[in-house]
């Protein structure tokens, strides 16, 4: 138990009720010297609730005014690496007492064996307990930051996290001021190259979930971001291509009438791509990889993938007919999506 007086615990909490006060007595009964709850704007009803936290041994942050839970995490990290600095790392758990102390428990116990990562405590939303809301929603941003980011995690939205000081400071500086900001978190941890760690945990509900705030559809998006900037890289360098294209054949049309064509193709192409893989490795994937080798890489895959298109419109054409512009179309579409997967996994992939 002595570890658990180096690890601090974070609790955000926003207009909570007595299992608040039953969870701080119950970590302090377990050995956790340092509680931090933020009370993130509650209104004075709520005071009461806070004092006997406050007697219960927790040290109680206060915001004025709600400001969401992103803030309210970043309060308690900023406290601790200034009041705590003799803490190896701290645990951030919900305050409305989905978390068991066992699960948290074992979350520090993980995060000793692995300072390093990021420790999730990670629920089963295949259970028959599990609202519908929560099932669905989890499940969506599962695989939305599995196949757009390539985040594999099965309960993205956990608020059971155990991380070292390092990775507190790293994170202070993450936007996000509400619920987004543990999706950033994860975002973050991709971007720095910071390991993830699954704990299985319980899943308990109480009343249907009524108090959760997760927003499937709008968390979700936030991770559509990468691809965005993809697809606005292609479409912008297909203009350059096109717009190169139209004023080579233009200049060169009357002086050079055999050649005009493939000049023009050859320098469009080459200053569109170019274009292109500056835009992907500073604007979208934000690659460190040497410039050199990432060029490499993506011009390999350029070639490849030409090929690919090539092949495939003659082999779908051979064996089906019809519309060979169609046919590019549906190959090339299916060709972009994997281009994207292989350019964010291998060249211009970050360094673990």
């Amino acid at each position: 138990m002595a570890y658990r007086k180096k690890l601090s615990v974070i609790i955000p909490s926003l207009s909570p009720d007595e299992r608040l006060t039953t969870l701080v007595k119950e970590l302090r009964t377990h050995g956790f010297e340092y509680i931090v709850v933020v009370n993130d704007g509650s209104s004075e009803e709520y005071d009461a609730i806070f004092a006997r936290v406050q007697q219960a041994g927790a040290v109680v942050l206060r915001h004025m005014v709600n400001q969401g839970k992103g803030r309210a995490l970043k309060t308690a990290f900023h406290y601790i690496l200034e009041h705590l600095d003799h803490c190896v790392g701290a645990v951030t758990i919900d305050s409305d007492g989905q978390h068991a102390v066992q699960d948290i428990i074992h979350c520090c116990e993980a995060l000793l064996e692995h300072p390093d990562a990021l420790v999730m405590g990670c629920r089963n939303f295949k259970q028959e307990n599990v609202p519908f809301k929560s099932s669905f929603g989890n499940i969506l941003t599962s695989k939305v930051m599995h196949l757009m980011v390539g985040i594999k995690i099965s309960d993205t939205q956990t608020g059971l996290r155990a991380m070292s000081m390092e990775h507190m400071r790293t994170f202070l500086s993450v936007s996000g001021e509400r619920f987004e900001y543990e999706t950033n978190m994860l975002l973050c941890c991709k971007d720095k190259g910071i390991a993830i760690e699954e704990v299985s945990i319980q899943t308990i509900y109480y009343e249907g979930n009524k108090s959760t705030h997760f927003r499937p559809l709008q968390d979700s998006l936030l991770v559509y971001g990468l691809f965005l900037r993809f697809i606005v890289a292609s479409l912008s360098s297909a203009a350059i291509d096109l717009g190169l294209f139209a004023l080579g054949a233009f200049l060169l049309k009357s002086v050079m009438p055999a050649y005009y064509i493939v000049i023009s193709t050859v320098f469009a192409r080459v200053i569109s791509s170019l274009y292109n893989f500056f835009v992907n490795r500073q604007g979208v994937f934000k690659s460190e990889s040497g410039l050199a080798k990432t060029m490499v890489k993506y011009y390999t895959l350029a070639v490849v993938q030409m090929s690919l298109s090539a092949f495939g419109v003659w082999a779908v054409f051979g064996m089906l007919g019809g519309s060979e512009t169609l046919i590019k179309i549906l190959v090339d579409t299916v060709l972009f999506l994997i281009s994207f997967q292989i350019q964010r996994e291998w060249v211009f992939k970050k360094k673990d």
